[in-house]
């Protein structure tokens, strides 16, 4: 089928055709096809995706796929991200609504990955040109800024395009082609929500465009709203209470591969909101009538049931998000050859986070993790003004300083909820020229300049410095503050006293008083910026002509500056909240670059494309990307091509600039776990020779680590500014099948990939350095601190802190097959349409360090062999029905988490296949009018079980909550309005 236009001189406007040309251009086409839209049209000069070239017969030589406006109405997904990720070319995202409510920045943001490669290697376009970064210190683009209702069609490009746009489309292009050419008025409303109740949406957009009386400028302007409910842990059965898989208690010489699908629930926190105490050798907790007892239990407590917290009973699953967006775009004809045009984005959004209380201890507060209750004051021993006295008696001095201390953990429920509300605001403004120079020659020039800020604000943190001051209290005996009463407590120091310091009582349920709460209460606050400008132009047109046809050329220019900043405030920064000590990233850099594309008809039929691409960094210096491609016309039915292409990537701001920041990781394996005191092998001495974890297998008969260790394990993140370009090495070869005589209407495209990227930029991950130092390498246990002898029971020798940096050290790799197959034909009294995208997934892997064995994920969680998405649809006069089957196949957990257990072979425990039914059906009540209703997740699918503490799982989920659906099946209605 053909599908051409008419093309003005916009830049870009015909980046990518919706339908293949000839039938054989794009590697996939949207479902919602019709009749009228084959008509075939006259077709001047147009561009593909991949080249900036104008040819009346342009064809791609790379695998390009194409999502249109009409494929987004019928998926009803308010964020385009919903609708990308069923593209089997995408992995899972690095951010989006369900996966990041413990991100301490970014939290709600939406960014794609395309081929599993990272979201920072994807490049995301607008109209052809660099978008805004909605992630400070990144490239990662957050399409929560991009209009759904206002996009014409999305352009997919795989493989490596830097050559073409530059740094970062080492895994491929995603470019968003917004309307320009409407005129009326459309509105558009749209209500939803989950079975369960919650997960409410609704929708609203308004979209004019008009055109001068001359017929010389056209404008169009989008004002959009949407708002998307909360999903909470306690909502869902599966998450409902908090849980830890089974396997990571087992013995390691006895456990079993099926035991990873046990789970100990509930498995609460140690952290309770009434007080978890260490006094000598007991341990005291209060019972839920608040009166003081012996002994405390996370999983169980005769038929008061546990005396820990359920962390899920607060914890999010999706991040409620709200957004206001306004778009306009539009152009005014100079003269006959020569228009100018503009492009205007704004976009308002608003996330809230919510997790459970802060999880506080003694070692949060004192170097030694104990908390003193005896004091000298004036020359006399003092107990603390709200000690027990069972707690008071058992306890003993452990510290040698002379004065009875205790340990503490307590969840600061007093002090609420953690969560953390940010506003982002994102402006782009895009403005330039274009035209003819003659018949055959083509400019464009332009200006673009994009800002985001973000203003967060936390809740739920203290101030260590004034909770201490807080904790030091004693009965004022001495009227050490002169007020004439000696019957209160009151705070030791003075000038924390003349601070309105208000004593702070650790002991019971809702123990600290309203004084005390504000003394120590101490939000978090964070700003952040990101900012870029761009100039650039091109030039294109046909240098002369050879035998099999006329040389296409463009070349150009783009110069662009990249600046970002994010600050916490100064107790956050030092780490003195209680949260992670993040510090502030500051920085910047420029890019000017230089390219050139050539199109070359060898014959006829074999035509060579290829581009080069020069640039100068102001960080890591001079670059170079380039790009080569064969298709071949084989037949009217079958065309073959090829690309070889190599891109770079800079390195962005974070990964050169950010100071070390503290960050919590999860689903790691101790090496250390089950090591008894003698006996195993070279790693079982090595975990023998720290003396913490000494201690702990002379307490437990084995190393053995109890909840808040295995959720307690920090570390700090590391930039490098000596960093250089990573560079990716692709090849793309496909076949593209048209057999318009034999079947009328069907296109299948096959094309392989491989894509390898040497001097990767990456962060080491914390289980290789745990694995390499207790493998051998003693050089990577200098990245690991364990808790000393002297923490509190059975924590000694437990993980504290495993910190990790990046460098050009690793190396990334993916290969792999994608199919697409569609079709379109009138049967019966309406007319039919399908299409199927299949991707295979023969390798990926990561190379942690040059020299190692490479660590697969093809097959893992996240990174399944098989993936598709088939979609059917019918359509008969004014009805019209749409069904969408996403299908994820069968995934392992990663090796390397199953590593850390000796019986359980890589390979041997995963999680099944899982497929999503999605409907659609709309109606014409008039010309101007449609109703229409869907359900997403129709059979209501409950995601593949991965428990807390596993590998992949999403905090709060209890499955991979970026990879699979966690809320469940949702239903929406909705309906458009055109005049």
């Amino acid at each position: 089928m053909n599908r051409r236009r008419k093309t003005k001189n916009r830049a870009f406007k015909y980046s990518a055709l919706s339908i293949a040309l000839s039938g054989s251009l794009l590697t996939g086409v949207s479902l919602n096809l019709t009749a009228a839209e084959d008509e075939v049209k006259s077709v001047e000069r147009i561009q593909v995706t991949g080249s900036r070239i104008r040819s009346a017969e342009a064809m791609s030589s790379a695998p390009i796929q194409v999502v249109d406006s009409a494929a987004i109405d019928s998926s009803g997904s308010l964020n385009i991200q919903d609708l990308l990720l069923e593209n089997p070319a995408f992995g899972s995202p690095a951010i989006s609504r369900t996966n990041s409510n413990f991100n301490t920045s970014s939290a709600g943001v939406a960014t794609v990955d395309l081929r599993n490669l990272g979201s920072e290697r994807t490049l995301v376009l607008v109209n052809g040109r660099r978008y805004v970064s909605g992630i400070p210190g990144s490239s990662a683009v957050d399409l929560n800024s991009i209009p759904s209702q206002f996009i014409e069609r999305v352009e997919i490009m795989t493989g490596g395009a830097s050559s073409v746009y530059g740094s970062d489309a080492v895994a491929g292009v995603v470019n968003f082609v917004l309307k320009d050419d409407f005129e009326g008025i459309e509105f558009e409303g749209q209500f939803g929500e989950s079975k369960e109740g919650d997960d409410q949406s609704r929708q609203f957009s308004f979209t004019s465009g008009l055109s001068s009386s001359d017929g010389k400028g056209h404008a169009m302007f989008h004002l959009g709203y949407s708002d998307q409910g909360a999903v909470f842990s306690r909502d869902r059965e599966r998450s409902s209470v908090d849980q830890i898989a089974q396997i990571a208690f087992e013995d390691r010489n006895t456990g079993q591969a099926s035991d990873i699908f046990e789970a100990v629930r509930p498995f609460f926190s140690s952290f309770p909101p009434q007080g978890r105490f260490d006094a000598g050798d007991t341990r005291f907790t209060y019972d839920q009538n608040n009166n003081l007892q012996n002994g405390f239990s996370t999983n169980g407590n005769g038929t008061l049931g546990p005396d820990g917290f359920n962390r899920n009973g607060v914890r999010t699953i999706a991040i409620p998000t709200e957004r206001y967006l306004f778009a306009s775009n539009g152009s005014y004809q100079l003269t006959d050859k020569h228009s100018f045009f503009f492009e205007g984005t704004y976009a308002s959004s608003t996330t809230n986070s919510e997790l459970e209380p802060f999880p506080f201890a003694s070692d949060d507060i004192y170097s030694n993790g104990r908390v003193p209750i005896e004091f000298l004051v004036q020359d006399e021993v003092l107990r603390n003004a709200y000690v027990p006295d069972d707690i008071y008696n058992a306890a003993t001095d452990t510290d040698g300083d002379g004065f009875k201390d205790i340990f503490f953990a307590k969840r600061l429920s007093d002090i609420g909820n953690r969560g953390a509300r940010a506003e982002r605001d994102t402006f782009r403004l895009a403005i330039g020229f274009e035209g003819e120079i003659n018949d055959s020659w083509f400019y464009d020039t332009y200006y673009v300049y994009g800002k985001t800020k973000e203003s967060q604000i936390s809740s739920g943190l203290v101030n260590v410095q004034s909770f201490r001051q807080g904790l030091e209290a004693v009965n004022d005996r001495f009227d050490l503050d002169d007020d004439g009463i000696t019957n209160e407590a009151i705070c030791i120091d003075a000038t924390a006293r003349s601070f309105n310091c208000a004593p702070v009582n650790i002991f019971g349920f809702n123990s600290m008083s309203q004084s005390a709460i504000d003394f120590v209460r101490a939000p978090s606050m964070l700003s952040t910026s990101v900012e870029q400008e761009i100039i650039g132009g091109n030039v294109s047109g046909d240098l002369f002509e050879l035998p099999a046809g006329v040389i296409g050329i463009a070349a150009g220019f783009e110069y662009r500056e990249e600046f970002s900043r994010s600050e916490f405030d100064a107790l956050q920064q030092a780490g003195l909240n209680a949260g992670n000590a993040i510090p502030a990233t500051e920085g910047s850099f420029d890019v000017t670059e230089y390219y050139v594309e050539a199109n070359i008809p060898l014959l006829d039929a074999v035509t060579m494309n290829a581009a080069i691409r020069l640039s100068d960094y102001s960080t890591v210096g001079n670059t170079e990307s380039w790009n080569v491609g064969i298709d071949w016309t084989v037949t009217d039915d079958l065309r073959l091509r090829a690309t070889r292409a190599r891109s770079t990537r800079a390195p962005n701001i974070d990964e050169l600039f950010s100071p070390p920041s503290q960050t919590f990781p999860s689903g790691l394996t101790d090496p250390c776990v089950g090591v008894g005191s003698t006996g195993g092998g070279a790693a079982d001495v090595a975990c023998r020779a720290d003396v913490g974890v000494a201690t702990n297998i002379a307490q437990n008969g084995v190393f053995t680590l109890n909840q808040s260790d295995l959720q307690g394990i920090s570390g700090f993140n590391r930039g490098n500014p000596e960093l250089k370009e990573e560079v990716g090495n692709s090849v793309t070869v496909g076949i593209v099948y048209t057999p318009e005589e034999l079947i009328s209407g069907l296109d299948i495209t096959i094309d392989y990939f491989d894509i390898e990227i040497d001097d990767a930029i990456v962060a080491t991950p914390r289980q290789f350095i745990l694995s390499q130092c207790y493998g051998g390498d003693e050089s990577f246990c200098n990245f690991i601190t364990r808790r000393s002898a002297a923490a509190g029971n059975n924590s000694a020798g437990s993980l504290e802190f495993i910190d990790s940096g990046v460098s050009n050290s690793g190396g990334l790799g993916t290969e792999g097959v994608d199919l697409t197959l569609t079709y379109a034909t009138d049967i019966g009294p309406g007319s039919f349409r399908t299409r199927l995208a299949y991707t295979y997934l023969i390798d990926g892997y990561s190379i942690p360090l040059p020299g190692v064995a490479k660590d697969t994920f093809a097959g893992e969680v996240g990174a399944s062999e098989h993936k598709a998405n088939w979609n059917l649809g019918y359509k008969i006069n004014d009805f019209d029905f749409n069904w969408s089957m996403t299908y994820t196949g069968s995934a392992d957990f990663d090796d390397q988490f199953l590593n850390g257990f000796d019986n359980i072979p890589a390979g041997s425990v995963g999680v099944g296949s899982v497929t999503y039914h999605d409907v659609q059906a709309s109606y014409h009540i008039s010309d101007a009018v449609e109703l229409y209703m869907g359900a997403n997740n129709l059979f209501d699918k409950e995601p593949p079980r991965i428990i807390s503490g596993v590998s992949g799982s999403s905090t709060g989920t209890e499955t991979a909550a970026g990879t699979y659906d966690p809320i469940g099946q949702t239903y929406y209605i909705g309906f458009r309005s055109k005049f």
